[in-house]
């Protein structure tokens, strides 16, 4: 009798687990084969797109310097009145003129000697504006009427495209079937079989955006020439990267 009860507690104990409800452990039957699944493959995918640009910005700016921080301040102003309507004659739209910065800055002499008299400081005062340039074949025509209002600083010229969404689309398309054959080749190499997309995240801010191309056209060619030299705008990289992940299971023996 005291066998009967003995065995009908370890088989309690054995369903249900210890009474303080720690998760119980089962050991693996002898001769029970062992199996992992495979989690996926992730892989990059890298697309680009060419594109010709359609707007150049330049950052134009007046630099006035006068030991009278006033009349520098007012000279400063004058000047950049008549640069942005200069610009504004040329078709440049007023949205698409916008100050990008003001600054008085104080310049002093080496200190005198002792016995001289203490020197009056130079002020220097410098304003800038951010210009849009919508019609390419006259960035150089602009920024000729800039300097002949009395623009003294330029600070480049960028190209861009002002929508870039159908491009970064062709680059969207072209990386996922980058980043399919990578996947594929991965999957053959360590014996898995590929299966269905999973996830897709972009990059953002790693390899995205433009790059210019090499090999810019000639000004001649592209028509844009002027007293400030030539200016190409070539042509641009819409580069995108997406983050794939694709399921797999083990390939079949």
């Amino acid at each position: 009798m005291l066998t009967v009860v003995a065995v009908l507690l370890t088989a309690a104990l054995l369903s249900f687990g210890p009474a303080n409800g720690s998760p119980t452990a089962y050991a693996q039957t002898q001769g029970e084969p062992t199996t992992m699944t495979p989690q996926g493959i992730t892989v990059v995918g890298e697309g680009s797109s060419a594109v010709e640009p359609d707007i150049a910005v330049t950052n134009i700016g007046v630099q006035v310097a006068n030991a009278d921080v006033r009349a520098a301040s007012d000279e400063a102003e004058e000047i950049m009145n008549a640069v942005i309507a200069a610009i504004q004659e040329q078709g440049v739209a007023e949205e698409d003129i916008q100050t990008s910065g003001f600054s008085i800055f104080a310049e002093f002499s080496p200190a005198p000697a002792a016995s001289e008299q203490p020197q009056t400081p130079l002020y220097r005062v410098s304003n800038n504006v951010n210009v849009t340039i919508r019609q390419l074949d006259q960035v150089a025509t602009i920024l000729d009427a800039a300097i002949g209002a009395g623009a003294n600083n330029i600070f480049g010229v960028t190209f861009s495209v002002d929508d870039p969404s159908t491009a970064a689309a062709a680059a969207r398309a072209e990386a996922i079937d980058n980043a399919a054959q990578k996947a594929q080749d991965l999957a053959q190499l360590t014996g898995l079989q590929l299966g269905n997309v999973v996830s897709v995240s972009e990059i953002i801010g790693s390899r995205g955006g433009f790059y210019a191309s090499t090999g810019l056209a000639a000004a001649s060619q592209a028509g844009l020439g002027g007293g400030g030299g030539p200016i190409a705008p070539g042509q641009l990289n819409v580069n995108v990267q997406l983050e794939v992940v694709y399921g797999v299971t083990a390939a079949a023996e």
